[in-house]
């Protein structure tokens, strides 16, 4: 064999594969700038809040573009503040109690609730621009993603361990240091994971933010969500179906090009103590790694910029000066006027909206709020009995993993309201109705909040945790009991209440449906709220909204709030 000729052939195979690389990466830029573009021209162009949808295949792409745009903006949007309000909550002990009480209640307002003030104000903002109509859909879809991410966040910064603060505090970390080097890498496998299920609530409530009545105004913009509602209003089935087709290969590239990536490098981050025997791979990971041009750009430029910020904020901690510390102590109570004036304000205003609901009204929405209650509790029953074993088995197991991620992640993305008309009308043959249907729709729109942290805990149990249990051989009740439930607590626990949001947000597309131009309903607080937002009834809705915050306040105080602290200060994994 002649070996300078196979290694020139190595080189040349090297050099050849980097320049694809390169070229690779170079037109990823160039797309992005042309979308950005094009979106910019598109969002400051005259008002078209009703745009015709067209149900032509053709159309799709344009659509797909749309829709993903929307989406990665309130996604972008969601980690911002999921990260800022997790932080602000998490060290906060004085706020702390209000702010995770608050943010239950927000997770569980559905998307429709917030629709009238959302979208009426980006109107008024910006009367006669498209940017006013995409921003009110992109903050519709924003908290449909961003309370679970939120959560998530807030949850690992409660359970990071003691001896890794007391670390922290011994180098004198300053604010920043301690936020890049430990909060911000002990929380990126559950943030990540709560990504992904939360850019999939987007898909999920796609339908109802880009296509919806507001008393006498339609408001329509193109995307997927828009075209796979006006096919399933026209019961169009082929439609449905070539919609479907486009969502799942938006959902499979999203795969392949973010979140695979994502997860892999997420795993540099796990908190242990050995190496684990085999890792996720991602092929884009490792040719931006190997990239020629990534790598100068890194070098020249992203590299010595982060280091200027980096030295630039991190400076030892300085307590803040008297006069500081009393200006702040004078402002407190005037900051707590304002707020008290603002909440008796808004008390007199909702009153005023109130004051025209008869007994009978009261009456319907407890009610209706019995019959959602208990569809919420069967569906996070049903959801926790199959989605704890199945992420235990996906988070221990890399080869189960590499098969059943990408499908879980699809089948999350999916909306279920697109496939809703087909499940309907299989129920109804088999002599069920929408009551039952509708456990089935909350079921698939909230499930995946628990199979994805669940995967999240499990994927962070410590590998010498496991490998302990196996050296002392422990039956299967006791791996359960002693290693994998205590260490996918904090994880399930957050799973199940940003499901429990979930379910309660569903019950509004789940409790009333749209099908071949007729309305279809059951008893239930989310058919009230739809149906209150389609007849512009806001002394309705805003009453349907209360009793829904009452409710989630209640199980928040008895149930949520006690699960927090059993998992901070029994399951927190520390030394």
């Amino acid at each position: 064999m002649n070996i300078p000729a196979a290694l020139s052939r190595s080189v040349i195979r090297e050099r050849t594969w980097s320049l694809l690389t390169d070229l690779s990466v170079f037109a990823v830029i160039a797309a992005a700038v042309y979308g950005v573009l094009t979106i910019a021209r598109y969002w400051f162009g005259a008002a078209t809040p009703a745009a015709q949808i067209s149900r032509s295949p053709s159309a799709l792409p344009a659509y797909a573009f749309y829709s993903l745009v929307r989406i990665t903006a309130a996604y972008v949007l969601s980690l911002v503040f999921a990260i800022s309000y997790g932080y602000i909550a998490a060290y906060n002990r004085r706020v702390e109690t209000v702010m995770v009480a608050v943010l239950d209640i927000l997770q569980s307002i559905p998307v429709l609730s917030f629709l009238p003030g959302v979208m009426l104000a980006m109107v008024s903002l910006f009367p006669y621009r498209q940017i006013g109509v995409e921003l009110g859909s992109i903050i519709l879809i924003f908290t449909g993603q961003v309370w679970n991410m939120a959560f998530s966040f807030y949850s690992s910064l409660k359970a990071i361990p003691r001896e890794l603060r007391e670390a922290s505090d011994i180098y004198q970390f300053s604010s920043w240091q301690r936020f890049i080097e430990l909060e911000l890498p002990y929380s990126v496998i559950g943030l990540v994971w709560n990504s992904i299920v939360s850019v999939a609530g987007g898909w999920f409530f796609l339908m109802a933010c880009e296509m919806f009545v507001l008393g006498n105004k339609d408001f329509r913009l193109p995307g997927l969500g828009s075209y796979l509602q006006t096919a399933a209003g026209a019961g169009d089935t082929g439609a449905i179906l070539w919609g479907l087709a486009a969502m799942i290969t938006v959902v499979v590239l999203l795969d392949q090009l973010v979140w695979r990536p994502a997860i892999a490098w997420s795993e540099r981050f796990k908190f242990e103590q050995v190496e684990q025997s085999s890792q996720t791979y991602s092929p884009i990971l490792h040719v931006f790694r190997h990239s020629g041009a990534f790598q100068w750009l890194r070098e020249r430029a992203l590299t010595p910029a982060w280091e200027r910020v980096s030295s630039s904020l991190a400076r030892p901690h300085k307590p803040a000066p008297a006069a500081r510390s009393h200006w702040i102590a004078k402002a407190a109570p005037a900051a707590g006027v304002a707020v008290l004036l603002l909440a008796l304000y808004a008390l007199f205003e909702a009153a005023t909206v109130l004051r025209g609901l008869t007994a009978q009204d009261l009456f319907s929405t407890f009610r209706a709020a019995a019959a959602t209650f208990l569809r919420v509790m069967l569906a996070l029953i049903i959801a926790t009995l199959w989605t704890v074993p199945a992420g235990v088995a996906t988070g221990f197991h890399p080869r189960l993993a590499r098969i059943a991620q990408p499908l879980a992640q699809i089948a999350a993305s999916v909306p279920a309201t697109a496939l809703f008309p087909v499940l309907l009308l299989v129920l109804v043959r088999l002599g069920g109705g929408l009551g039952i249907a509708s456990i089935l729709l909350m079921l698939l729109g909230t499930q995946w909040y628990v199979l994805f942290n669940v995967i999240a805990g499990a994927t962070a149990i410590p590998t010498e945790l496991r490998e302990a249990a196996s050296v002392f051989r422990f039956s299967n009740r006791q791996q359960w009991t002693t290693v994998i439930l205590p260490g996918i607590f904090p994880y399930l626990v957050t799973g199940l209440i940003t499901a429990s949001g979930g379910a309660w947000n569903a019950s509004i597309v789940a409790e009333y449906f749209h099908f071949q131009g007729k309305t279809l309903t059951t008893l239930g607080l989310g058919a009230q709220i739809s149906a209150a937002t389609d007849a512009g009834k806001f002394d309705l809705l805003l009453a349907s909204t209360i009793v829904m915050a009452v409710l989630v306040v209640s199980v928040n105080r008895l149930v949520w709030r006690r699960l927090y602290r059993l998992a901070e200060s029994r399951f927190r994994l520390e030394t």
